[in-house]
């Protein structure tokens, strides 16, 4: 059975989606096979993938509305052995759908469940919120990843997002850990870079992974051409910190 993997951070902008989508296909590049989840009404992570939402016959919104299988939503993309459950903005709607539903918290865990034996790792794309669709992927998730820019508010909303993550755990989700803090957007000449980095570390101590995502222009430039950085620019400093990532995530589990 796969790994879930929910990055999740509710300020935008810290890298999440970049994260989900070059760690996925870093861990491709390395000979598993991976699935993109994307939760977030925008669809960051769809077109950063090269699924062009409009052409998509079914979406996770589908899924949670009843009227589609997860395996009929997913989507194949240009990277070998990379997947997408893709987004729509009619998820904006459905946190009110799902408020009316039963068990409402782990309609995604239930969602996902059958697909879980078919991948190795299952990414969730969260959106920079705590709302009821963040709550889903929570549920569904084994670990999360939260990605910290390096900047002066980079603890500002941790402890909400931590006392959501405990909350999940003692209530609907006890297997649910954190996999790690992640720093994005790290320039080792900045001083407020270095110490944003020991402040954290000085926080979470052994939960911060050693890999660092260095600042690059690259990561918005392959954005911009819907390719991960693996497949953009192999040589660039993004790549090579998410492949470094990646490895650091397979030796963690036993898997490198």
């Amino acid at each position: 059975m796969g790994t879930t993997i929910a990055v999740v951070n509710k300020k935008g902008g810290v890298g999440k989606t970049t994260t989900v989508i070059n760690l996925a296909a870093s861990l491709c590049a390395l000979g598993k096979k991976a699935l993109v989840v994307d939760t977030d009404p925008q669809a960051n992570a769809c077109l950063g993938l090269g699924i062009d939402i409009r052409s998509v016959s079914k979406s996770l919104y589908d899924c949670l509305a009843g009227t589609a299988t997860t395996q009929e939503a997913v989507v194949a993309t240009d990277t070998e052995n990379l997947y997408v459950l893709p987004s729509h903005p009619s998820l904006v709607v459905a946190e009110r759908e799902l408020l009316r539903t039963n068990e409402r918290e782990k309609r995604m865990q239930e969602l996902l469940h059958p697909l879980r034996d078919g991948y190795d790792y299952i990414f969730l794309d969260c959106s920079p919120s705590l709302g009821l669709i963040t709550v889903n992927a929570l549920t569904a998730a084994d670990t999360v990843i939260i990605p910290l820019q390096c900047e002066y508010f980079a603890l500002s909303g941790m402890t909400q997002l931590l006392n959501t993550v405990k909350i999940i755990r003692n209530r609907l989700n006890p297997g649910l850990e954190i996999e790690g803090f992640l720093i994005t957007m790290f320039d080792a000449r900045m001083r407020q870079s270095q110490a944003i980095r020991q402040a954290v570390l000085d926080h979470f101590r052994e939960l911060v992974f050693e890999t660092v995502i260095r600042r690059s222009s690259r990561l918005s430039e392959s954005q911009r051409f819907a390719k991960p950085m693996i497949t953009y620019d192999a040589g660039s400093t993004g790549a090579q910190d998410y492949m470094r990532l990646a490895a650091e995530i397979l030796e963690r589990a036993g898997k490198g």
